[in-house]
């Protein structure tokens, strides 16, 4: 008689092995959101100054919180992110902050940042953060959806401006100058992320886990 499969116990993401079935566990949720945002308004200090759109660290952050925290928690803090940023403090790279971000020409890769970390934490419940070569494809796959929105809203914003900007250029100001850094960046990221893993393996083994 055929005996029944036992389904594999389901995949979570870092932050939810820390934060699930724990006393405190929406104040445990609160202080990581403001963790993440407060490591990616960090990260976007890191900043080298370009027109229209800067090159910062803004994108290891995404990716780090998403895959750490998981997709829904992951995207659910890059929305609190962006908000605060438009709520006026500075947490976006530059000294700017506030409602009229949304008319800056790089304020398009904010908004892509919500389902790049989305994706990255989607690849992470499924257990891609794990291993490198799988935390590199889903850094790499992560890092390309804030230039998917992030490129037309500089278009748009431009040519609302009066300086439409043709193909070529767009690609010249929103692409190419960051894809060396983005590649850095993933690169950073699928090293961190299983080593985040051994290392918390590694302390629960010795009875040391949080």
């Amino acid at each position: 008689m055929a005996t029944a499969s036992v389904p594999a116990a389901p995949t979570r993401s870092l932050a939810s092995t820390l934060i699930s079935d724990r006393p405190r566990r929406w104040a445990r949720e609160i202080i990581a959101v403001t963790a993440g945002i407060t490591l990616i308004a960090l990260l976007a200090k890191v900043s080298v100054p370009m027109v229209p759109v800067p090159i910062t660290g803004q994108t290891l952050g995404v990716l780090l919180v998403g895959a750490a925290f998981g997709a829904r928690r992951g995207a659910a803090t890059l929305t609190a992110y962006g908000l605060v940023g438009l709520l006026g403090i500075p947490v976006f790279a530059g000294p700017t902050a506030g409602p009229l971000s949304v008319l800056s020409p790089s304020f398009g890769y904010v908004i892509g940042f919500i389902p790049a970390a989305w994706l990255a934490g989607l690849l992470a419940d499924r257990g891609w953060d794990r291993s490198v070569p799988k935390a590199a494809a889903a850094a790499t796959a992560a890092t390309v959806v804030p230039f998917v929105i992030g490129v037309p809203y500089l278009g748009v914003i431009l040519a609302a401006s009066g300086n439409p900007p043709t193909l070529a250029e767009a690609l010249a100001w929103g692409v190419w100058p960051f894809l060396l850094g983005g590649a850095i960046k993933a690169a950073l990221a699928a090293l961190a992320l299983p080593a985040a893993w051994r290392l918390h393996r590694r302390l629960r083994a010795n009875g040391r886990g949080l």
